[in-house]
């Protein structure tokens, strides 16, 4: 049974920083592609970050927010610095095969509450 596991997300000023963190379980952590997506109230989900060999980041995030891995540990980590306030959101992490085109595998979600 895979299991996510999103952690770190809490309140925060703008500009500060959050790391987010998401435990795997359950699956072959180094051969799936792993990714972080938000959404906020209202708007759609949102493609934030992805990590395999390759990094991928969305516009809005790239230059602040960093994905790495710890296949050893299964961890997929998200550092965010100079947050916004248009960066709330609950942020998910998520699993995908590596030859897949979808992601298979969804986290709980943790909330991101960026303040002024």
């Amino acid at each position: 049974q895979v299991q996510l596991v999103e952690s770190g997300g809490g309140l925060v000023q703008a500009g500060g920083s959050l790391r987010l963190s998401c435990a795997a379980s359950g699956l072959t952590f180094s051969s799936y592609h792993m990714g972080w997506f938000r959404q906020a109230p209202g708007k759609e989900r949102q493609f934030i970050a992805s990590i395999s060999w390759i990094t991928y980041y969305a516009d809005s995030v790239k230059g602040r927010f960093t994905i790495s891995r710890d296949n050893a540990k299964k961890m997929v980590y998200l550092q965010m610095n100079s947050l916004k306030l248009e960066d709330t959101a609950v942020y998910y992490c998520a699993a995908r095969g590596i030859t897949q085109q979808d992601y298979d595998y969804w986290g709980q979600g943790t909330q991101v509450t960026v303040s002024s």
